[in-house]
């Protein structure tokens, strides 16, 4: 079987010429893990980079007082572990699967490396992936740092609207794959704290919400 379909199937991967792929169909290998089981831990060796085929994976690490902090919390056709790309040589953080049978497809950094060195397209789409994520990561450590718990909410539901927000005649539509536990873990709350400033802001008419869906009537009142 050539695994490399995986890659086909997304958009990032679409840009290349599947046949390049079935010749390095052997450099390629498809893991399942378990709720909670480790992609990598923490110092591992940076060889590899992932590509979530299957369930959701979250990125972590953990304060000095031990507590867990979330980098960010992926889902089918992401891209994660991309750092090696740079010339990290260990791993900063963790990846942990947090669905059952969450499947992840990894590729070598080398191989990747020469597959942009290949396609100039597909070099700068990686690049700008990956500084896409830095800054999103840094705009949300700084709402973590300055803002309270109802500012960051909204703050990640401005992003979601910015990134995949349908707009429609009368609202802006999203349809994400968060729950109330994932938001929390992002934003730095409790999911009990997520779900009672979700409720606000349906009082007073800022968001709808019903699960795996938000709408927002006005986003410019979304302050």
């Amino acid at each position: 079987m050539n695994r490399i379909w995986y890659f086909e199937q997304v958009n990032l991967f679409k840009i290349i010429c599947p046949t390049k792929f079935g010749n390095y169909s052997r450099d390629h290998s498809i893991k399942q893990y378990d709720k909670g089981g480790f992609v990598y831990f923490t110092d591992d060796p940076s060889t590899n980079v992932f590509l979530i085929s299957n369930g959701k994976v979250k990125i972590l690490n953990y304060s000095e007082d031990g507590d867990e902090v979330v980098k960010g919390i992926l889902t089918k056709g992401d891209l994660f572990g991309e750092m090696a790309v740079l010339g990290e040589e260990k791993r900063s953080d963790f990846a942990m699967a947090i669905e059952k049978k969450t499947s992840v497809c990894q590729i070598n950094t080398d191989l990747l490396r020469e597959l942009m060195l290949e396609d100039k397209e597909f070099s700068l789409t990686i690049n700008k992936l990956i500084g896409l994520k830095i800054r999103k990561l840094e705009r949300r450590l700084d709402s973590m740092v300055f803002k309270d718990v109802r500012s960051r909410i909204i703050d990640f539901i401005k992003d979601l609207a910015n990134e995949s927000g349908k707009p429609l005649t009368d609202r802006i539509s999203i349809e994400h794959f968060y729950t109330h536990k994932d938001i929390a873990d992002l934003v730095g709350a409790s999911r009990q704290t997520v779900t009672t400033i979700f409720n606000e802001l349906k009082s007073e008419n800022l968001i709808f919400f019903k699960r795996k869906l938000i709408e927002i009537p006005d986003l410019s009142r979304l302050k």
